[in-house]
């Protein structure tokens, strides 16, 4: 990550903040200072993410599938229809991605014991323990990055982001709206 302020402290937010006020003075900037820097916080992370993953012969989203088999916990299956639905993909990317995964001997296709007709995904050993050690090394580099935040600072920050998504996807999702 690169450390983009200026000696006064600006970022490259507060920059583009500043451009935005000049140009248009009666417009207030506010959200910027917060979804703009999430924004580019996730656009500063994506790269070293990705080439972690790449580390153990991984894509982001060959991750995604491998690390949601793995944190489902024992016996480590799933079917499609669960694995998209946590995924947030349609069907034919995941089974693009079950069929790299597959020939990559990190999960394998089982017949559904209640349903023959049905197929579970499951993770092999080898999936498993690559979910495991590309997930470690990811936590490692983030946790070295948020060491610019002290504890209490880390621990605000998360819970405000909680509230923020929280509400956000109450908005968005009546479904939650109701059950909250």
């Amino acid at each position: 990550m690169t450390d983009d302020t200026t000696e006064d402290g600006a970022d490259h937010v507060d920059r583009l903040r500043r451009q935005w006020t000049r140009e248009l003075p009666d417009l207030d900037t506010e959200p910027m200072a917060i979804l703009g820097r999430a924004y580019r916080l996730s656009n500063l992370m994506r790269a070293g993410i990705e080439a972690t993953f790449a580390g153990f012969g991984l894509d982001r989203g060959e991750f995604d599938v491998i690390g949601t088999l793995r944190r489902s916990g024992p016996p480590y299956r799933l079917t499609p229809t669960e694995l998209y639905t946590a995924l947030m993909i349609s069907s034919g990317g995941l089974t693009h991605r079950l069929d790299r995964l597959e020939k990559a001997g990190l999960i394998r296709r089982e017949k559904s014991p209640q349903d023959g007709r049905s197929v579970l995904v499951a993770l092999t050993e080898a999936g498993a323990a690559r979910a495991e050690a590309a997930f470690r090394a990811d936590m490692a580099n983030e946790s070295a990055i948020l060491q610019a935040l002290d504890p209490q600072e880390r621990a605000a920050l998360a819970d405000l982001l909680r509230k923020l998504i929280a509400g956000i996807e109450a908005d968005s999702n009546p479904e939650i709206s109701r059950q909250s």
